[in-house]
């Protein structure tokens, strides 16, 4: 299809606590951030380099963000999701949903919460 696109653009995960989300963020996946304010909201931004497939976005942190588990889910790519689980709750974190092999297609999966009370996907590819 001419001029199709993947839908997904870019995201934002609430926090109330940036220190300490950019900590938990830095520690469990290695994501380095670019901090800066943004319509009178603190953000830090996830790494992005525009040649590569997939998106970005930020941790968010300002009135009108409320961490929350329902709604959106986004899922980040880790090399081993075992191991991601394993840093998320040396952290605090919690996890909601255990490491689940799907060989056949290809990737596994997993959720945690995050320390702000966010629900986020873990996708690993096999």
């Amino acid at each position: 299809m001419e001029g199709y696109r993947n839908p997904g653009v870019y995201f934002e995960i609430p926090v109330t606590d940036m220190e300490r989300a950019v900590r938990f963020y830095s520690q469990t996946f290695n994501f380095s951030f670019e901090r800066e304010e943004f319509d009178g909201n603190q953000m830090a931004y996830f790494p992005f380099q525009e040649m590569l497939p997939g998106i970005t976005g930020a941790l968010a942190k300002g009135e009108i963000y409320k961490p929350t588990q329902v709604g959106v889910l986004i899922y980040f790519h880790v090399e081993n999701v075992i191991d991601t689980i394993g840093k998320a709750l040396a952290l605090g974190g919690k996890e909601l949903y255990p490491a689940t092999f799907h060989t056949d297609l290809g990737f596994a999966v997993a959720e945690i919460e995050d320390l702000e009370g966010n629900r986020i996907g873990l996708h690993q590819k096999l």
